[in-house]
């Protein structure tokens, strides 16, 4: 996400039926939803471990760092995918959410036409999703909730197309569950790589990256600043819940850390005003699992 991704020490976007209280637009308040990231630093532990501390309503699995082109690489720095898809079915087993997130901060991917989204979208469904492949799943039978769009790098072309197309796979899955859509997109509005996308109105999610962007980060000297950007992101989405990305400890990010006792004090009572918040985003495990931030704030948020 950002150079936060590659602030990790080893470097560094849905299908299932739950409760309604983990989706929707509709929330004013509290939510209790934390968003994790998973998967850049092997320390951090195994998806298992992260869902059985009942802090996160979604983890997403990062990266799918290379796609596009018939070209694709899965970086999970050193976790074993044998393992992911065993504790995927117990996420879900645990009424949590997981992801595949494309893109990140370093990589090469990108979609150079409507075809190649489509091709794209039919890999994802294939090897992550409902599908099925000919060539070895790397979770094995396990069924990804959705993806996770972190675009940073590249062009911004066809990501809507991909968005319509990952879509239309809700509803073939087992049961006719949906495909969930998320979205990272930087503070700054609208987002110069996702902004078209996001206009598609299919995101069910979108986590905004508010740090490593001094312009809408939250300071004591930026909170006008940072309330016209949460307004501005939470009015555009309308049918997404819109959460405030942040990043777990200070070392997570170049800026943007916000201390657990400001964030449940004075950051907070400003975006739960909105209809659509949804709750928070962590970048990322490792570094909550460092700091302890989520259990800090899980009760505020």
């Amino acid at each position: 996400m950002a150079s936060s991704r590659l602030a990790l020490p080893a470097a560094i976007f849905c299908v299932v039926v739950v409760a309604a209280s983990l989706g929707g637009a509709a929330a004013t308040g509290k939510t209790g939803r934390i968003t994790v990231y998973w998967g850049q630093t092997s320390s951090e532990g195994g998806l298992r471990e992260v869902c059985g501390t009942g802090l996160y309503s979604t983890v997403i699995i990062s990266f799918l760092t290379d796609f596009g082109g018939g070209n694709y690489k899965l970086n999970l720095a050193g976790h074993a995918w044998s393992a992911v898809g065993p504790d995927v079915k117990y996420c879900q087993s645990k009424s949590v959410l997981v992801l595949l997130s494309i893109g990140g901060g370093v990589g090469r991917y990108s979609l150079a036409s409507q075809a190649d989204a489509k091709a794209v979208a039919d890999h994802l469904w294939n090897f992550y999703l409902g599908g099925t492949s000919t060539k070895s799943r790397p979770f094995g039978d396990a069924v990804l909730d959705g993806v996770d769009f972190d675009i940073e790098l590249g062009s911004n072309a066809h990501y809507g197309d991909l968005a319509r197309y990952l879509k239309a796979y809700s509803g073939r899955k087992p049961g006719g569950r949906k495909v969930w859509l998320t979205a990272a997109p930087q503070c700054p509005f609208p987002d110069r790589m996702l902004g078209e996308a996001l206009r598609t109105g299919l995101f069910d999610r979108v986590h905004v990256q508010f740090y490593n962007n001094p312009v809408c980060n939250y300071r004591a000297s930026n909170v006008a600043a940072f309330t016209s950007a949460w307004n501005k992101w939470a009015a555009s989405l309308p049918g997404s819940s819109v959460y405030l990305g942040l990043p777990a400890a200070s070392g997570a990010a170049n800026n943007g850390y916000v201390a657990p006792a400001t964030l449940k004090q004075k950051v907070l009572p400003i975006v739960q005003k909105s209809k659509n918040y949804g709750g928070i985003m962590l970048w990322s495990r490792y570094w909550d699992n460092q700091t302890g931030y989520s259990k800090s704030v899980k009760s505020a948020v």
